[in-house]
Order: structure tokens, then C-alpha cells, then sequence
């Protein structure tokens, strides 16, 4: 389906198409392209097609079933989506049923007319900046078979970019969003922490919810139909007073002041890659009217910070039993992390909170003078499908989270940022440009992207058979 969500939305409220017709080319578009990516992991074709009658129903009698009317979506499977069951992309969770209630974000997208086709692969507890697991193999990116379309919400990319769905949910604890969205030349925007509510448990205070899309409108009519407070979430943020699709369309960011880092001080990053950011990151300071500062980084390592930060994270997903019951279950990766956390020291994980602290405020010391800061959002363009990660980046080894050493910043501190596509490399793999905005400022951050799309407009989908 090689349409934009606000493209369907606007169709089916205004009876140019039916929901369910909408609802089933997406069904073919995914039986026709998932064979090639491994992007989804369960699709209900009943419980699609009720979604979308419940929408069409609503047009008949002449009202308004919402911004996201009969657009289809993928649901990440870490999130739940009630009819369907949730996985977390592990074999411990292999045989649970489908759930009840859907999560405060999937809620929001149904009231807003959204129509759920099935859940999208992720790796084990999203734990992994590429989309492989036990339980559902390798996901694979349109773009190119051999290569991974990123983690955690791999699925989602891949759905996305190869034209199944116009949007599917993501979230975003360390780049989950925006990886995906760089390997796959898709819009990844993670918005501040709090901006849209979510009421599961989590210690480390990173993730938030959100979409990949195929444009910067549709990810701001997203954040229009699910930002807001709820009383299941603490954290949550008060209205914010802007209409976000608005904002992209006229707000005035002229003047603001922009500094462009190429490592943020401690980083490798593929040349090819660094490139087209570069080129990326002025083309916007030209075309938005900022004010381009040049600023050293000087920053605590954000990558060692967040990888001690969120293995709380993984023992609140699993269910009394599983753990050490399932060791032989889990990935390495997850079965390293619990074994070194299961005697973690609150000493030790005081330390932790204290280098965290230290990050804060080394990065709104960033913030002070400077209102945008623009990086590649990744090191390396898509590596491998099975993984693992490259070890060596330009010449010089590496450890494996290097790959994407950009993203973790904006979750540790709870700032907005997005990726927007900045070109393709030599080998036709996308590259992505990051900008990260003040704490709060999502529609600034936005802004800006609509205003790069404008100037530098991409290919919204892989070609097809890429």
C-alpha cells in the first residue's frame, strides 16, 4: 500500500474508498511482500476486517470515525493489541494467548479510526538494534534481503518501507524507532519522554511509543491523535497546546541555532555515512533559515551509561517462572544480561543513577546556546540481517552497540528527536540524519523535519524488489 496515512485517512472519511476495501489490499500487499522481509509474526484478517466494518459503519451514518480513519497498521510486538497475542519476540511468551486490553497508544490509534492488521517482529524483549530472535528468525529489509532493517522495531520498518502498511507502531528505548527508520529511509520520530502515555512498568525511564512513517505529516498526525496525559502514567505530560500537523506545516523556526557533531565526541562512523549527513544537516540549516554554531561535545559515554541503565527493563517483562527456568529459551544477549544483573548491588546500581545524572547535565550544558543539535542517526548503514553488529567501523574495532552510538542520548536525557532519510549509500542502503531538539520541543524537532522533506525529498518506499 503505497499510500501515506493522512492519503487513506482522508479518502475513507470522505467516501472516496471503504475501510475494509483499504483493509484488504493491505492484506494482500502483506500475504504478496512479507515472504521477502519476515516482517510480521501474526495477521488477523477477521479481526481486520471488523476493525474496518466498525469504521465504515461510522462514515454511513455520516459521522467522523477519526484523523487515522481505515488506515491499516502493524503493532510492534512488544505492545498490546487486544484479539491479538503479545510475544515480546521470545519463545517464553510462545504460547501465551491473546490479550484483553489494548496498551494507552494502540487504544488511542483504534479511537482514531486506525485499523490493526497483526503484531511486527521485534527482537527478544527489544533488546537488539537488529530484528532477530528464537522465536521468529530473522526479519529482512526491503531494500535489500541481506541486510536488517534495524531494531528493535524492525518489523514495523520493514512493513512500512515495503509498502504493506502506510504506518506501524515502534518504540524507543535507545534509537528503536530511529534505527529502523535510518536502515529503512523511513520518518522516525521518538517524542519527549511523557508525551504520550504509557502504563506498563519501567525502571529505566527510556522508551516511549511512537510510529515509522513514509512522511513527517503523518508522524505529527500521529503525535496529534495519542499525545496527551493519563492517569496510569506518572510520567505522563499535560497537554501540550499544539496541533502538531499544524506546527509542520507553519511554524516559524527561523533564527533558532543549530550545531552539526559528527561523533558527539566519542563515536566511529562509516565515512560514506558521515557524508550524507553532513550534507544532510546543512542542506536544513539552509533551507530552515538557522543559525549554525560550531560547539565542542564533551560528553559521558551515553552508550556505556544506557547499557547499565535498562536491564531493570528486562526483569519487569518477564512472568514469575521463566526466569532461570527459560535460560535455554532466551538469546544470548538477554541471557547474559540477567545472569551479571541477578546479583546486581544497589551500590552498584547507585553508580549507575549517578553517571546518568552526570549525562543530564552534560547535556543541557549542550542545550544551553544551542537549540537543535543534527547527527547521522546511525554509524553504519544496515549490517547483516542475522547479525551481529560490525566490529570494525572506518578502519578501527569497535564493541558491538557502536553501531548505533547516536540514538541513546535523547532517551537517557527524555528529549525529542527524529530521523529523517538523508540518501542512500553507494550500495543503495539508506542513511539517516538525527536532529534532537530541547526537552518538550517535539513540534520544533518536527518542524524541521517536514521542512528537510521539502528541500530533500526521498524515496518513500524500497523499490519494489529491491
Amino acid at each position: 500500500m503505497r499510500q501515506s496515512a493522512i492519503e487513506v485517512a482522508t479518502a475513507v472519511r470522505g467516501g472516496e474508498r471503504s475501510a475494509v476495501e483499504v483493509a484488504e489490499q493491505a492484506l494482500a500487499d502483506v500475504a504478496a511482500g512479507d515472504e521477502r522481509c519476515n516482517a510480521w509474526v501474526v495477521v488477523d484478517e477477521e479481526l481486520a476486517l471488523r476493525a474496518a466494518e466498525e469504521v465504515d459503519a461510522v462514515v454511513a451514518r455520516g459521522g467522523d470515525p477519526g484523523p487515522l480513519a481505515g488506515v491499516p497498521i502493524g503493532v510492534k510486538d512488544l505492545e498490546d493489541c487486544a484479539g491479538l497475542p503479545t510475544g515480546h519476540g521470545s519463545l517464553l511468551y510462545a504460547q501465551h494467548p491473546p490479550v484483553a486490553r489494548d496498551s494507552l497508544h494502540v487504544a488511542r490509534l483504534r479511537a482514531a479510526g486506525a485499523v490493526p492488521l497483526g503484531k511486527t517482529a521485534t527482537p527478544e524483549f527489544g533488546t537488539l538494534n537488529f530484528t532477530a530472535s528464537k522465536a521468529t528468525g530473522a526479519t529482512r529489509s526491503p531494500w535489500d534481503e541481506t541486510r536488517t532493517p534495524g531494531g528493535s522495531s524492525g518489523g514495523s520498518a520493514a512493513a512500512v518501507a515495503g509498502g504493506m502498511v502506510p504506518m506501524a507502531t515502534a518504540s524507543d528505548g535507545g534509537g528503536s524507532t530511529r534505527i529502523p527508520a535510518a536502515f529503512c529511509g523511513l520518518v522516525g520520530h521518538k517524542p519527549s519522554l511523557g508525551r504520550i502515555p504509557q502504563a506498563a512498568a519501567q525502571a529505566s525511564q527510556t522508551s516511549v511509543p511512537g510510529v515509522v512513517t513514509t512522511t513527517v505529516a503523518d508522524a505529527a498526525r500521529h503525535l496529534d491523535v495519542t499525545a496527551g496525559p493519563h492517569d496510569r502514567d506518572r510520567l505522563s505530560l499535560p497537554p501540550s497546546g499544539v496541533a502538531y500537523e499544524q506546527a509542520v506545516a507553519s511554524l516559524d523556526v527561523a533564527g533558532l541555532t543549530a550545531a552539526w557533531s559528527s561523533d558527539l565526541g566519542f563515536a566511529v562512523v562509516d565515512p560514506e555515512v558521515e557524508e550524507l549527513a553532513r550534507a544532510g544537516a546543512e542542506t536544513l540549516v539552509a533551507t530552515a533559515g538557522l543559525r549554525r554554531v560550531e560547539r565542542e561535545v564533551a560528553l559521558p559515554d551515553p552508550v556505556a551509561t544506557w547499557m547499565s541503565a535498562g536491564a531493570v527493563d528486562l526483569w519487569l517483562d518477564l512472568e514469575a517462572g521463566m526466569w532461570p527456568a527459560g535460560a535455554d529459551d532466551v538469546t544470548i544477549f538477554v541471557r547474559r544480561v540477567l545472569e551479571i544483573t541477578e546479583e546486581y548491588p544497589v551500590p552498584k546500581y547507585a553508580r549507575t543513577l549517578q553517571r546518568r545524572q552526570e549525562l543530564q547535565e552534560a547535556t543541557a550544558a549542550m542545550f544551553e546556546d544551542v537549540d537543535v543539535w543534527l547527527t547521522p542517526t546511525t554509524a553504519v548503514p544496515a549490517f547483516a540481517a542475522e547479525g551481529p553488529p560490525p566490529d570494525r567501523i572506518a578502519g578501527r574495532t569497535v564493541e558491538p552497540a557502536m553501531a548505533t552510538p547516536f540514538t541513546m542520548l535523547s532517551n537517557l536525557t527524555a528529549g525529542p528527536a527524529c530521523s529523517v532519510p538523508a540518501g542512500v549509500t553507494a550500495d543503495g542502503l539508506p542513511v539517516g540524519l538525527q536532529i534532537m531538539g530541547r526537552r518538550h520541543a517535539d513540534e520544533v524537532v518536527l518542524r524541521l523535519a517536514a521542512l528537510f522533506e521539502q528541500a530533500a525529498p526521498w524515496a518513500r518506499w524500497a523499490p519494489a524488489g529491491g
